[in-house]
């Protein structure tokens, strides 16, 4: 394919033909230590315009929005707002020259009024310098309704449905009348049925002649939206197509490029599909609002099960919720033959079910503790010598699991905290073995984790399996998939939309059938064989 750095940039439908830009970035370099995050990337939005911003993590879209936005400053090129270049005078000044984003995560604050967030830095004051409550209400309420949306300004925000919450975030970035309106993931914390109001939103604002650029992983709603993507991958813009004449297949070839091709090539699955073994997990219509509606699968003993599915999709709540985290809408767990229809975080436990959260710095180590002391806290009791914990024990029993797993310390009593990312995650692997667990439920195990210590949990996961461990294996990381797992399910859409197993599972077929838009023409290659 085609550069776009080498070609006229598309433009859509929507946008007024023969306009100047209302963003253009020529040539825009940025450099983090060691990464470059933009190369040289040529790119513009014109006036009515819902250009979609399309790319794996990692491919350069936040890096862009940043630099539309004023957050932060090209290395080289230019970032030109209504023909205005910026300069580095941060977010004011791109907002001055019309620039609003709203960010994937709300920045509202709960306990105030509808009004009182839209008016949020801005209170207007009438003589005395008292605020002007009624005019606060009436202009809130205004706004919505031009959004298509009708609720009481006077509610509190964090008592409406996240949708209208997203509406309110929306309505308060256009206060200023912008040119340029950023929303980035606005739809990724909703249900599918909530999707709409923000989808008829955003044509109502491009009506006006706002351009839009819209970051999202669903392709079905950017067909609905958006005139053009721009697709970008390692940094570079390779690519913008008008989103009627691209299918779904193109634009996953545009995302992935040929990386995936060498990827697929070299994968090896150690561990074949384990199906023919006893289920020791069956969830059926498990629902966790607002994100998972219904999802229904097995896990096998001595199976590696990986989740896919885009950022909100609801990989981690549907996790938690097994774990007796979160607690599920409706729904049922089988485990190891016993149903439950309640359960606790103290009964998974018991059951023999290990859960490594997410965000495992803050939810999954105490880093003053020692590497001893995190490993034993899920069992203490088989440590203890009577009433009281005994030391040597603690340290005996972490010292086994370290050797076993390789965890790098120079002694168990060190506080985990300073041990590096992959290390401390193997420790937290290490408490549910201590406790005997033999399923384990791990959310993104290798984030935040280097390429060496990657490949260490990779050969852990695939070890334990071997023993007979069942595994759930979540990742954002789609390459990381078919290295490890022996069967993929695909969350989308609040439910199990697609299952690979063996040969089938290719970082380009989790990829399309995470995209698939309901034409069926990124989701055939995925669906059509493994199910």
């Amino acid at each position: 394919m085609a550069s776009n750095n080498d070609r006229p940039v598309a433009r859509g439908a929507g946008s007024e033909r023969g306009s100047d830009p209302v963003a253009r970035t020529r040539g825009a370099v940025r450099r983090y230590p060691g990464v470059l995050a933009l190369d040289h990337v040529d790119f513009e939005v014109h006036p009515g315009e819902v250009r979609a911003l399309l790319g794996k993590n990692g491919a350069g879209k936040s890096t862009l929005i940043r630099l539309l936005s004023g957050v932060e400053k090209a290395d080289e090129g230019t970032v030109e707002i209504a023909g205005t270049a910026l300069t580095g005078g941060g977010s004011r000044e791109a907002s001055q020259l019309g620039v609003a984003t709203v960010y994937q995560e709300l920045s509202l604050i709960p306990q105030l009024s509808v009004a009182e967030n839209y008016h949020l830095g801005a209170l207007p004051t009438g003589r005395g310098g008292l605020v002007r409550t009624a005019h606060m209400k009436d202009a809130a309420d205004a706004a919505l309704a031009e959004l298509g949306v009708r609720v009481d300004p006077g509610t509190p925000v964090g008592a409406l449905p996240v949708a209208e919450q997203q509406m309110v975030e929306i309505a308060r970035a256009l206060r200023g009348s912008p040119k340029l309106l950023i929303l980035d993931e606005p739809t990724s914390s909703l249900a599918a049925a909530a999707v709409d109001v923000v989808l008829q939103a955003v044509t109502r604002i491009a009506a006006t002649g706002v351009a839009i650029i819209y970051v999202s992983h669903r392709l079905n709603e950017i067909r609905q939206i958006a005139d053009t993507a721009s697709v970008m991958r390692d940094g570079r813009l390779v690519e913008t197509v008008g989103t009627k004449g691209a299918s779904s297949d193109d634009i996953v070839s545009l995302m992935l490029g040929d990386a995936a091709s060498a990827t697929e090539a070299t994968a090896r699955r150690t561990s074949a599909p384990a199906t023919d073994r006893p289920v020791v997990l069956s969830v059926r219509e498990l629902a966790v609002p607002p994100k998972v509606r219904e999802a229904t699968f097995d896990l096998h003993e001595g199976e590696i099960l990986g989740i896919a599915g885009v950022l909100g999709s609801g990989r981690s709540e549907l996790l938690r919720s097994i774990a007796g985290l979160q607690p599920p809408a409706s729904g049922t767990l089988t485990v190891f033959g016993e149903r439950l229809r309640r359960w606790s975080v103290r009964d998974m436990i018991r059951r023999g079910v290990g859960f490594t959260p997410e965000e495992r710095k803050t939810d999954g180590i105490v880093p003053l503790l020692g590497v001893d002391e995190n490993i034993v806290l899920a069992d203490r009791s088989s440590v203890r010598r009577g009433p009281l914990l005994s030391g040597r024990r603690q340290r005996a029993a972490a010292a086994k699991l370290v050797s076993a797993l390789s965890v790098r310390t120079p002694d168990v009593g060190v506080p985990v905290g300073a041990l590096s990312g992959g290390n401390q995650q193997k420790a937290v692997i290490a408490r549910w073995l201590h406790r005997g667990s033999r399923i384990l439920l791990l959310d993104e195990p290798t984030r935040g984790v280097d390429v060496q210590a990657k490949a260490q949990i990779y050969e852990l996961v695939r070890k334990l399996a071997d023993d007979g461990v069942s595994i759930v294996f979540v990742s954002n990381e789609l390459e990381e998939l078919p290295l490890v797992c022996s069967r993929v399910v695909v969350l989308r859409d609040g439910a199990i939309a697609a299952e690979l197993t063996g040969a089938d599972i290719t970082e380009s077929a989790i990829f399309a059938a995470t995209l698939a838009d309901g034409t069926g023409s990124a989701a055939a290659s995925t669906t059509g064989e493994s199910q």
